[in-house]
């Protein structure tokens, strides 16, 4: 007081004590707060591997209920009438017409018949040739136990890979036409006896590992191969497919096959757009630099109808497998893909892909040829058929595609129908689909339409599932 100044001089001790309290709060604050974050990752962390290995037991639960359902076969009986010629991809098979005449007397052999034959001209190999016929198509199923699919943890295709194993058999067919020809029969029974026997056999087994089920450059036609390319598609491994995008599907497996394979190097897919065949597309892509031909594989993806098939269509449909450059249809029911191969009356025969069976390693020499070959054909009502499918054909050459082009009309329009000539199954045009500025309207759209074969159904008992036998009426 008294006129001096007083300073306060801070205690250095409580301020140095203050401080390292404060220190030790805000350590602990972090401490706490680190600790939170920690057991908030942590808890994250764990819910996201349960998730992970929720999804992981649901897919092997799937798979394995899968495995079971598709497993077994009930046994039943297929009929077919001796009264009725069967067709089966351009070929006829009945007895003889004539008051003595039976299924099994009718022996002219290796006769063609086309749908404009007299019915008196037709004759067949009776129903041993169609059996044989028959069995030669090679069949894909469901597989089980092969390797994991890229970015997958499917070890198996059950419950949802039978469209793309109905035209991984549509494009068999194709390449055993190619390779082996038309009237290539496969005789499990019969050795091997000479040099062209061999080669066939040889041939008969390249195609099939073509297919092997394995993420591998030497099966690129493999389901591995079709679920990765199909991720362009917006498809994932587990999704099902349509006709439309299998047909998509197919040309990509085969364009990328054809890098690798030089055994492709003559043969091109085209699938039609818009159910419309452009002649000039097809032209520029089937010709060769030296003015050769490349074989063609054309795919043709329709929708026939709303919810259910069109009566008016079912005609043309089955004039369509008498063709003999016709190599099937690939649709089915809602939800259930078969391969058509051919009908008697007015029921479809098919291979049915839905039966499971163990993989094959088709890597190993003479792998077992006897679960790529079905013997018991099967039939269904042409009414049950879903509207949208893919039809395939084959043209060897130049000249079978000018057949093709010249005839095909007659095979697509409706007949008895006033205006059957505004809806044909699908249209030629001469153009390029490019140069069209107003591309025709498709009367209903093929990729929305697919929804049918984009979800299991519960109700959908695959009671197709039976393995039959051949019996005469």
């Amino acid at each position: 007081m008294n006129g001096t100044s007083s300073t306060i001089v801070p205690n250095p001790v409580f301020n140095n004590s203050h401080g390292s309290v404060n220190q030790e709060v805000a350590a602990m604050k972090v401490e706490n707060d680190s600790k939170a974050a920690t057991s908030k990752d942590n808890t994250r962390d764990s819910a996201e591997d349960l998730l992970d290995l929720k999804g992981k037991v649901e897919s092997r639960l799937l798979s394995m209920w899968n495995n079971v359902k598709f497993g077994w076969t009930v046994k039943l009986k297929t009929n077919f009438s001796k009264e009725s010629p069967v067709w089966l991809l351009g070929r006829c098979y009945h007895r003889k017409l004539s008051p003595s005449g039976s299924l099994e007397s009718s022996t002219e052999i290796g006769m063609e018949a086309g749908a404009h034959d007299p019915m008196e001209q037709i004759y067949g190999e009776g129903i041993e040739g169609f059996k044989s016929d028959f069995i030669s198509k090679v069949w894909m199923t469901y597989r089980r136990e092969f390797p994991t699919m890229s970015g997958s943890t499917f070890t198996t295709d059950c419950g949802w890979g039978c469209m793309l194993r109905s035209g991984q058999m549509m494009l068999a067919q194709a390449l055993v036409c190619h390779f082996l020809g038309r009237s290539w029969r496969w005789s499990p029974d019969k050795p091997i006896q000479n040099a062209r026997e061999f080669q066939e056999d040889c041939l008969h087994r390249m195609i099939i590992k073509w297919f092997g089920d394995k993420s591998s450059v030497n099966s690129p036609l493999s389901i591995h191969q079709m679920v990765t390319l199909g991720e362009s598609l917006g498809k994932k491994p587990g999704d099902w497919y349509g006709p439309a995008s299998v047909a998509h599907c197919l040309k990509a497996v085969m364009v990328a096959a054809s890098k690798e394979n030089y055994e492709f190097d003559k043969l091109e897919v085209y699938v039609a757009q818009d159910s419309t065949v452009y002649i000039q597309d097809v032209y520029s892509h089937g010709r060769l630099a030296n003015g050769s031909w490349k074989s063609l594989i054309l795919l043709v993806p329709v929708k026939l109808g709303t919810d259910k098939l069109n009566p008016i269509y079912g005609p043309c449909l089955t004039s369509l497998l008498t063709l003999d450059f016709c190599i099937g249809i690939i649709g089915g029911r809602p939800k259930h893909s078969l391969y058509f191969v051919g009908y008697q009356d007015d029921r479809l025969i098919h291979l049915d892909p839905h039966y499971c069976q163990e993989m094959v390693d088709v890597w190993q020499p003479n792998f077992s040829l006897q679960t790529f070959h079905c013997r018991s054909p099967r039939k269904m009502p042409i009414s049950k058929m879903d509207p949208s499918c893919c039809i395939g054909f084959y043209l060897a050459t130049h000249h079978d595609f000018e057949t093709f082009v010249n005839i095909i009309t007659s095979f697509v329009v409706p007949q008895g129908v006033s205006s059957s000539k505004e809806y044909p199954i699908f249209t030629l045009h001469n153009g390029s689909r490019s140069l069209v500025m107003n591309p025709p309207n498709v009367r209903y759209s093929i990729y929305e339409t697919e929804h049918h074969w984009m979800a299991p159904s519960i109700q959908d008992s695959d009671t197709d599932m039976e393995s039959e036998e051949f019996v005469l009426l």
